[in-house]
């Protein structure tokens, strides 16, 4: 599918995710040279310098028999893709929407459900210097020692997203776990999912949920947590750790 041939550019807004509207094309794109109340994941903000960072949204329209929270994983696939191509570097995705380059995360992703349709979130650091980031962020700046035309990496996002949204609305999670498996940022490390810790196993691609609001139930020495994101399944302390979208 061809994103962006439809394009929404504006200089300053609060979030180019109200700028997108159910109503309007799939694929069409909105960019922003600074957001003044740019968001992330659980009401988290998303801060860049003016003319420092990719900060778009993108519409798209999926299947209704699809997860729509793994469309977070889809794109960060595609940015992975990208990001790759343009710097010849490895990336590595960190479950459930972060892109990280050089162990420092240089992008996110939010999917927000509107009538059916997806209004996908992508931010990308790109030209911010190491003081100008938070800690433990990147750039693809401090990643390279290279200044990027902004343009150029939204165009080299859209390509592989329209092509990672085709494959997954075609096979679902299968058909892009190629490009997620083995980029998984947190397999073999220690994480804790609400006071349950263990050493991440893999994003199990075969547990699926489309809840909205998250439910936690314990069934023996298993906790599984469903959210609008991809889910953990613990089982004990210092078990193995799946994660699901």
């Amino acid at each position: 599918m061809k994103l962006g041939e439809t394009r929404i550019h504006v200089e300053s807004c609060e979030s180019t995710q109200a700028l997108l509207d159910p109503s309007m094309a799939e694929g069409t794109v909105a960019v922003a040279d600074v957001q003044t109340a740019g968001r992330g994941r659980l009401g988290r903000t998303w801060e860049a310098p003016p003319h420092s960072a990719v900060l778009a949204s993108v519409l798209l329209r999926p299947p209704p028999d699809r997860p729509l929270p793994q469309l977070a994983l889809v794109a960060g696939v595609a940015v992975a893709d990208a990001l790759e191509e343009l710097t010849g570097l490895s990336v590595q995705i960190k479950w459930p929407n972060d892109v990280m380059l050089r162990r420092t995360k240089v992008a996110g992703i939010l999917a927000e459900v509107r009538d059916g349709a997806v209004v996908l979130g992508i931010g990308i650091n790109v030209n911010q210097t190491r003081e100008q980031l938070p800690e433990r962020g990147g750039s693809l700046r401090t990643a390279t020692g290279m200044e990027w035309d902004r343009d150029a990496v939204l165009d080299a996002v859209l390509d592989p997203l329209g092509i990672r949204y085709s494959q997954w609305r075609e096979g679902g999670l299968d058909a892009v776990y190629d490009g997620l498996g083995a980029r998984d940022f947190l397999r073999g490390r220690t994480v804790t999912v609400d006071g349950t810790s263990g050493v991440a196993e893999l994003i199990d691609r075969a547990l699926t949920r489309q809840d909205e609001a998250t439910l936690s139930r314990v069934r023996a020495e298993v906790e599984e947590l469903t959210s609008a994101f991809p889910l953990y399944q613990p089982k004990a302390a210092a078990g193995r750790v799946r994660r699901s979208a």
